[in-house]
């Protein structure tokens, strides 16, 4: 018989557990080898290692459902057990704005999420369409969420492709956004959308471009930095630099899309090739059986690899 403790501080206990415990009843009548007790603002689970696993992971995700909604319901807990919530492979990193799991959906996703958990910094090197950047900001936000970072800095190389930063309308804000959008449109997937404008506001996630990083130490943070393959040798030393204490980075990139000057080398490249044995780091390549875009992408990026 294992015993496990789960923590509802700031929970509101009746509308979680409902009358007379329903919501818990709900997962013991599931799971009957199982045995789930609500003490003040903690719940126990008594049983064998693997149920009491499978009901941990039902419960967190309902912790997860209910921090994001403020309500619960019978149908939401009947929904949270049917639905495979204890299957390992399909566990969420994160739900998003819309209630939508958020989970890693090839085997080279799953390995981020594997390599992230073991390393304080980890590279993430594929083509186009293999959810790079998607399965980063989810890490990014489930650690701010379960409050193990205070902050989300992303940051991105700007590299003039064809045209002037100068000569682009607005401010500087308004030049670098296009730069940007494709973190803003992960976030909006997965913060609901008035929350996350006030965590830009207030700084708890911060999206910038690399010159921004540089001075900087960043401490109790999460950081990632997207589409690494166009920064310098010297831009990506900067930047790594940058890692300081309780914080995680990640750095994606693809190699096959450098938009240096022919002078400039790649830094991406640089470190794949300088920091492959360093305990601490971890590398997860994606490849073209990764590409969750239209089946045409795969085959696109087949032919160009030959």
């Amino acid at each position: 018989m294992v015993e496990k403790t789960i923590d509802l501080k700031d929970i509101e206990l009746v509308q979680f557990l409902g009358v007379k415990n329903k919501n818990i009843q709900e997962i013991e009548q599931a799971f009957p080898k199982a045995k789930i007790i609500s003490r003040g603002n903690k719940i126990s689970i008594k049983g064998n290692e693997n149920q009491l696993k499978e009901v941990e992971i039902i419960i967190n995700s309902l912790i997860q459902h209910f921090e994001k909604y403020g309500s619960m319901s019978k149908k939401v807990v009947e929904s949270h057990i049917k639905n495979g919530f204890s299957n390992e492979d399909n566990e969420p990193i994160v739900y998003g704005s819309n209630g939508k799991r958020i989970i890693a959906k090839t085997k080279n996703q799953k390995k981020i999420v594997k390599i992230h958990d073991k390393n304080d910094l980890i590279f993430v090197i594929g083509p186009a369409g293999t959810g790079k950047t998607y399965v980063s900001v989810a890490l990014g936000v489930k650690a701010l969420k379960e409050k193990r970072v205070k902050k989300i800095i992303i940051t991105r190389p700007v590299v003039e492709a064809g045209e002037n930063l100068g000569f682009l309308p607005g401010d500087l804000q308004d030049k670098i956004d296009p730069y940007l959008k494709p973190i803003y449109d992960a976030l909006e997937d997965m913060i609901p959308i008035q929350k996350m404008k006030k965590f830009i506001e207030n700084k708890t996630i911060e999206i910038a471009p690399l010159a921004y990083m540089r001075g900087r130490t960043l401490k109790n943070a999460f950081i990632l930095l997207d589409e690494a393959q166009n920064t310098t040798k010297s831009q990506l030393k900067m930047f790594l630099t940058r890692l300081g204490e309780n914080s995680k980075m990640i750095v994606t990139g693809d190699i096959s899309q450098i938009d240096l000057k022919q002078d400039q080398s790649s830094g991406l490249i640089d470190a794949k090739n300088k920091l492959q044995d360093i305990n601490g780091i971890g590398f997860t390549l994606l490849d073209s059986s990764d590409v969750l875009r239209h089946k045409l992408v795969k085959k696109i990026l087949d032919k160009y690899k030959k």
